[in-house]
């Protein structure tokens, strides 16, 4: 059962770096910092909006507008630190 928990805990966290990386990337992509007419920087944003959307979606949603500042990554950091609080500090102990 820990396996299960150690391998929740690793997808968020690799998600977690997903959602940095997605913030970084649309800053440089915003200010013209990297080259938006390059296949690999295409592929790249492809990916990250992929990989991204679906959750920030419902999120911007529920969030006021807030004027050219989306919080909504921040947002989703809160909510996977607090799901592997949660997980770590309340679920876990009671399987060991």
């Amino acid at each position: 059962m820990l396996a299960l928990f150690r391998t929740i805990d690793l997808a968020l966290n690799i998600y977690t770096w997903v959602l940095i990386g997605s913030a970084i990337f649309s800053w440089l992509y915003a200010f013209n910092v990297i080259n938006s007419s390059n296949r690999f920087v295409n592929s790249l944003g492809t990916f990250f909006y992929n990989v991204t959307e679906p959750v920030l979606r419902p999120i911007r949603r529920i969030l006021p507008d807030l004027g050219g500042i989306d919080i909504s990554p921040i947002v989703v950091l809160l909510i996977i630190f607090f799901i592997r609080s949660l997980m770590w500090n309340s679920i876990v102990p009671l399987f060991l």
